[in-house]
């Protein structure tokens, strides 16, 4: 395990720069910083999905195993293929007894749910931010496949939450009347 910390604050970012884990330190606003800042985020809002007491035992399982995942991820570890053959796994799972899509789903149907179209939306932009650190320096391929995977998990049980929260989902209705 690394350092413990017995004070949160050192003052050594005090200078605009962060520690890596490898020990170099770099400006808090470099691609790789907002790259992992950006998966620490979304950690936080699987989180906010896990806060909601109408997740079900097996979603709450899940998302804890990716929480571990992300920081993992976040702290510039290897994710490796089996992490994503276990997210497309548990997709396969939870969509199994979900009806076809027809229409677009808009976030919501229940603060569980809406919470995990939002953990969602961060992983995209985790995952975008990822392949843009992949244009400057090496980053390992599986980590772009996780974080894709992982969107696709979080739609899949967002829309399993919102019939747990509220029986249905919401659709997206384009002819509606303003």
């Amino acid at each position: 395990m690394g350092n413990r910390l017995s004070k949160i604050y050192t003052r050594t970012g005090d200078d605009g720069t962060t520690g890596l884990g490898d020990g170099n330190r770099v400006s808090k606003d470099s691609v790789r910083v907002e790259a992992f800042g950006t998966v620490d985020e979304a950690n936080s809002v699987v989180g906010l999905v896990l806060a909601n007491d109408s997740v079900p035992d097996d979603i709450r399982q899940c998302l804890t195993e990716v929480q571990h995942d992300l920081f993992e991820l976040g702290g510039d570890a290897a994710i490796e293929d089996s992490f994503v053959e276990r997210l497309e796994q548990q997709l396969d799972q939870f969509n199994a007894d979900l009806p076809a899509l027809k229409e677009f789903i808009l976030p919501g149907g229940g603060s569980a749910a809406a919470a995990c179209h939002l953990a969602r939306t961060v992983v995209r932009r985790a995952e975008r931010r990822t392949i843009g650190l992949q244009k400057l320096e090496p980053v390992r391929e599986e980590a772009v496949r996780y974080l894709n995977r992982l969107s696709d998990l979080l739609f899949v049980i967002a829309r399993v939450l919102a019939r747990v929260e509220s029986g249905q989902e919401v659709i997206w209705d384009r002819n509606r009347k303003n």
